[in-house]
């Protein structure tokens, strides 16, 4: 009789989270290099780029979660958040890449598709995990539990953000290099939602698939944290 469930240690559990995280990354670096050796173009070498600007809200978060000190100070901690908030659609934005698949037929379809899918994956995993840690950083400052509404919100953003980069064409930084055009083209869309109801409509989509995502990773996660306490009788 098993009074709990024994868990081996094998090479899946011996690495961490980050780590994981560089091996997969690692791989789809792997991938378009290949593909640039192989056909003697740097096409999709702005997936790189991409990827970068996807861990850079991670980055935020992780260097919170490991300064605990800043939650205590309202004005850092929104001032950090800002930044975040600012960053954190760059993570998503990268699924929109899948937009370029049938721009390059150098390398063959298939091979195309599971390079770009990579580079979304990689940018989708450490969007997730810093909202995650986002949620759990401020139900600990504020004491309350992060609704599914505000989740939404974020995910609003996100959509917005992403509709931003991807039809707009600005970046995370052009609210401080071009805050007027970007303010301008931002009031077109907002104050004018009937004229723009095909665009509003793609944010509206893209924000509750990230939501429905966000929330089926996050209870998966929940879900497997119980499974190891079962006890096999």
């Amino acid at each position: 009789m098993f009074q709990k469930l024994i868990l081996k240690r094998d090479f899946s559990t011996a690495l961490n989270m980050q780590q994981w995280l560089i091996i997969s990354c690692g791989f789809s670096c792997l991938l378009l290099s290949a593909r640039i050796i192989v056909t003697g173009y740097p096409t999709y070498l702005f997936l790189v780029w991409n990827l970068f600007l996807a861990f850079v809200p991670y980055s935020i978060t992780e260097w919170l979660w490991g300064h605990s000190w800043v939650a205590k100070n309202k004005l850092k901690l929104g001032a950090l958040l800002l930044c975040w908030l600012l960053f954190i659609p760059n993570s998503f934005y990268i699924i929109t890449d899948l937009f370029h698949l049938d721009e390059f037929d150098a390398a063959p379809k298939w091979f195309d598709l599971l390079l770009i899918f990579s580079f979304a994956w990689n940018g989708l995993l450490p969007g997730i995990i810093s909202v995650r840690k986002i949620e759990m950083i401020l139900s600990i400052v504020t004491g309350r539990r992060f609704s599914l509404v505000i989740v939404f919100i974020v995910m609003c953003l996100n959509a917005f953000g992403i509709y931003i980069g991807r039809y707009l064409r600005f970046n995370s930084w052009d609210i401080v290099m071009q805050p007027f055009s970007l303010f301008r083209e931002m009031s077109e869309v907002i104050f004018h939602p009937v004229r723009n109801r095909m665009e509003w409509g793609m944010i509206a989509v893209y924000a509750m698939f990230m939501t429905v995502l966000y929330i089926t990773i996050k209870k998966l996660s929940e879900n497997f944290s119980e499974a190891t306490k079962i006890k096999i009788k």
